[in-house]
């Protein structure tokens, strides 16, 4: 990934919170099928290995996982906030008109080994914490086991598990810290007008230094 040194957030907790926040990544393998995508929600167990472990399923007709078995390089792409960031906010702009467009965005890149896993107790301990952390938000949620027992044995059967031990991580916060305060300022105040633009002028705010009031 090109990495303007500004740009570097290399801080694993804040890394792995992006994962957090927007677990559906992008599984990209390099083997045998060709440069292959899928989006797919991950779930991080940062304590499993020294950056953390990724782990996520697959519908076995998915010829992903086949790949990865042979041995494909694999990246996962995590994306978090983004914007267009409009010249027009720039105080820059007024002042001497030399400026362009550009998107603001905070994104983190994830490779290392993968293994292919079909033992059926690691599948089942995969798909509850998966379901887990997108239920215990919920007033009443909702757990694998409210499912009959031979209905998710014969979902099971048709996924395989993936498990990434991430061996490097990359994350990338551009987020207009490279502008001066004043375009800064315009930029947070310009997001302002939109809406749900609050995480990404939370994040103008923060990394370029400004005021949070």
């Amino acid at each position: 990934m090109y990495q303007p040194p500004h740009f570097r957030e290399d801080d694993r907790d804040v890394q792995h919170a992006l994962i957090r926040a927007h677990p559906l990544g992008m599984l990209i393998t390099a083997g045998a099928s060709g440069l292959v995508a899928n989006a797919v929600p991950f779930h991080l167990d940062p304590t499993a290995s020294a950056k953390g472990t990724l782990r996520l399923h697959l519908a076995k007709a998915n010829p992903q996982w086949r790949d990865i078995a042979a041995g494909a390089d694999v990246l996962a792409v995590f994306q978090g906030a983004d914007a267009y960031v409009t010249p027009s906010w720039y105080k820059t702009k007024q002042e001497t008109g030399k400026v362009v467009p550009t998107w603001n965005y905070a994104i983190v890149q994830a490779r290392g080994p993968a293994r292919v896993v079909e033992d059926v107790e690691w599948l089942a301990a995969q798909i509850a914490a998966l379901t887990g952390q997108h239920e215990e938000t919920r007033q009443k949620p909702w757990s694998v086991s409210d499912a009959p027992d031979d209905f998710i044995r014969a979902q099971m059967k048709g996924i395989v598990g993936i498990e990434i031990e991430i061996a490097s991580i990359e994350g990338k916060w551009k987020v207009s810290q490279n502008r001066p305060v004043a375009d800064r300022e315009g930029v947070a105040a310009g997001l302002g007008e939109l809406p749900a633009q609050n995480d990404m002028i939370d994040l103008v705010r923060r990394y370029g230094g400004l005021t949070t009031e």
